[in-house]
């Protein structure tokens, strides 16, 4: 969008949400360092200085390609000379899809702040348990997923644990809280370099979080989850094992792959119809022959490529070369002064690579106040071992079966 300003056209933002989000910090908020205000910004406020740009708030629900319109929720039609569709992913249950009721995933604030109040729930329900057991599966957590997301948050739910609450609660002992980390693969973070992966799982387990690799999740409820063949009592899940792509390739009718997104070629354009561009999460797309992954920098890039394909075409000039996704390496913190940080040649682990982690971090930000607000609030943390978003607030906006 902002690499299309100046551009000779009409553009038209239709968003379900009012809001654009920073999906990277997204934990921080379920984890109660940020407030969702630090990670979130108004659509409109944003493009208040683009007269070009209509925001629709609306919810898409197919499209007509040979009518060339955008089908929305209330019945309107949207027309379309060239159609950019971004619209993300959701967590995918692998076939169990009733387990999202007891274990929410994170990809909206919705979900951010579902999880929040589930956390600090856990502690309440805690302490006003008389029955030893009832008082141990409040304080039993369970993560669900190895990747950066499920590392990430189970650092800070331990240090919530054993580092900002002790001092606040007189009948239970929050350090003894049981946290577990559950990937069905050999090790976390798979997608790191083994001897960071061996850092993560060791800087976990210093936290006193239980990493169980190698042992799949069967059974989710309301009041335990089964890893394997055996049930834990826990009140808390959190899933953070994988996604789905929208429903874009059905409003399409084009092929998806295995996670639903929709295959395009190499100008992320759909084959057969380059009016149609495909990018993020919900797009397959290769290089070097294998699949872009889902992150927030290959995003970036698709669209920065995608607003000079449109330059060309409104120019009359030939499309650019073909989409080149450059990997600009991973990024995950483990909790405070702990991360790992994966260049290529340039591999990184503890305090530093933690302070580096966050300036990257408050660096794509949006605005001055953002990244003012987030650093300001990361520094309290750190100075004063408080986290200051640990609102209990709305009710649960988990879908109930």
């Amino acid at each position: 969008m902002q690499d299309l300003a100046g551009a000779d056209c009409a553009i038209t933002l239709i968003d379900q949400r009012n809001h654009h989000l920073f999906q990277p910090l997204l934990y921080q908020v379920a984890t109660t360092l940020l407030a969702t205000s630090e990670i979130a910004w108004p659509i409109r406020r944003v493009l208040r200085g683009r007269p070009e740009v209509v925001t629709l708030l609306a919810r898409v629900t197919g499209v007509d390609r040979d009518a060339g319109q955008v089908v929305l929720d209330n019945g309107d039609r949207i027309p379309f000379d060239t159609l950019v569709l971004a619209t993300g992913a959701r967590h995918a249950y692998f076939g169990h899809d009733e387990w999202e009721a007891d274990a929410p995933g994170l990809k909206t604030l919705e979900d951010a702040t579902t999880i929040r109040r589930h956390l600090l729930l856990a502690f309440e329900r805690a302490e006003l348990a008389h029955d030893p057991a009832e008082r141990d599966a409040n304080l039993t957590f369970a993560i669900i997923g190895g990747g950066p997301t499920g590392v990430e948050l189970a650092g800070i739910v331990a240090d919530l644990a054993h580092r900002v609450l002790p001092r606040e609660f007189r009948r239970i002992d929050t350090r003894t809280a049981r946290i577990m980390l559950i990937e069905a693969g050999p090790r976390v973070l798979p997608v790191f370099p083994q001897g960071l992966s061996d850092y993560a799982a060791a800087a976990l387990q210093r936290r006193g979080v239980q990493v169980l690799t190698g042992q799949p999740v069967t059974g989710i409820s309301a009041r335990d989850v089964t890893i394997g063949e055996s049930p834990v009592p826990c009140r808390t899940v959190i899933w953070a094992a994988g996604v789905q792509a929208s429903p874009a390739a059905e409003w399409l009718g084009a092929p998806a792959d295995r996670a639903g997104r929709v295959m395009v070629d190499a100008h992320l354009t759909l084959p057969g119809d380059p009016r149609i561009l495909v990018l993020g999460d919900t797009a397959h797309v290769e290089a070097d022959g294998k699949p872009v992954p889902g992150l927030a920098p290959a995003a970036k890039q698709q669209g920065r490529y995608a607003a000079a394909l449109i330059k060309a075409r409104l120019a009359g000039k030939p499309f650019p070369k073909p989409f080149r996704y450059v990997h600009q390496g991973n990024l995950a913190t483990i909790g405070r002064n702990a991360a790992v940080i994966d260049l290529g040649r340039i591999r990184m682990t503890g305090w530093l690579a933690w302070w580096i982690w966050g300036i990257a971090h408050v660096y794509f930000l949006i605005g001055v106040r953002s990244r003012l607000a987030v650093a300001i609030s990361w520094l309290w943390s750190f100075l004063s071992r408080q986290n200051p978003a640990r609102l209990i607030t709305q009710k649960d906006t988990a879908r109930r079966r």
